[in-house]
């Protein structure tokens, strides 16, 4: 039927993914019902809820009523496009004052002409099909919300923290003592913000070298601390910049950036 939502408020989580995607959703859109419920099936696998649609009109008038974190879009459907549904999603959270969804595009071909669309029509990233699950975990990384860390006090702090973000205790456990940790953390802060406003300079003038080196550099910082999620994104978008440039990685940069902002401002409570 069309417009028709499959799948919505899935909820089969598998290890490795992070907690915070349990409450995340995600809107599928594909004429084809086989890729459509293929998707809802790595979704699944991955505890993500989410809906699906057939054609994209049904799927805007579900985004101008409902709340969803993603958005994933074969790029060629009849009657409306992924592009232009893109398009037109834009301009209705313009109007509408909305919070910008992203947009993932799902094509069979990834060349210039086809990142020049995706961009040009305010996409902010591709999944190549065929689609398998590590391929859509490494997009969900990149593109779910994290969840907003909470203040930690002392050593015996019941807050909740993102999963795989170090805490008071161990790096009390890794280091030895805290006197050892503290300056340790402020110099691994102050890097890390210096590192933030070069990368900043960098994304303005698209310039690919001067990007990777800093975002290498603070993939090195948040790493040194133990391992979180923010680490692998960056590794992956540093391939991602190599490949096709700093302007079409624009909004993956500029995301990650505030994450890592998020992270440090979270290492400061401990």
């Amino acid at each position: 039927m069309p417009g028709n939502a499959t799948g919505d408020d899935s909820s089969h989580s598998t290890a490795d993914t992070p907690d915070s995607w349990q409450q995340a959703r995600v809107l599928v859109i594909d004429d084809h019902a086989l890729y459509r419920s293929f998707m809802g099936v790595l979704l699944d696998a991955l505890g993500v809820r989410h809906a699906a649609f057939n054609d994209a009109p049904s799927a805007l008038q579900a985004l101008a009523r409902e709340r969803f974190d993603l958005v994933i879009s074969d790029c060629r459907m009849p009657v409306m496009d992924g592009y232009a549904m893109t398009r037109e999603l834009r301009r209705m959270e313009r109007d509408a004052g909305l919070a910008r969804v992203p947009v993932i595009a799902l094509t069979g071909r990834v060349g210039p002409k086809e990142i020049r669309r995706c961009v040009e029509c305010g996409m902010d990233g591709w999944l190549l099909k065929p689609i398998g699950l590590e391929q859509l975990r490494d997009v969900l990384c990149d593109w779910l919300p994290m969840p907003t860390p909470a203040p930690g006090r002392g050593l015996n702090t019941s807050a909740p923290r993102p999963q795989g973000f170090a805490t008071r205790d161990s790096l009390i456990a890794t280091f030895g003592a805290w006197e050892v940790v503290e300056p340790l953390l402020y110099k691994l802060i102050q890097g890390a913000h210096e590192d933030l406003d070069g990368l900043l300079h960098a994304r303005t003038g698209e310039d690919e070298k001067s990007t990777t080196q800093h975002l290498h550099r603070l993939v090195g910082s948040v790493a040194f601390l133990g391992a979180t999620t923010l680490e692998q994104r960056a590794v992956r978008l540093i391939d991602r910049v190599h490949q096709t440039g700093v302007a079409a990685n624009r909004t993956a940069l500029e995301r990650i950036c505030q994450d890592i902002e998020r992270y440090l401002e979270y290492l400061r409570t401990l």
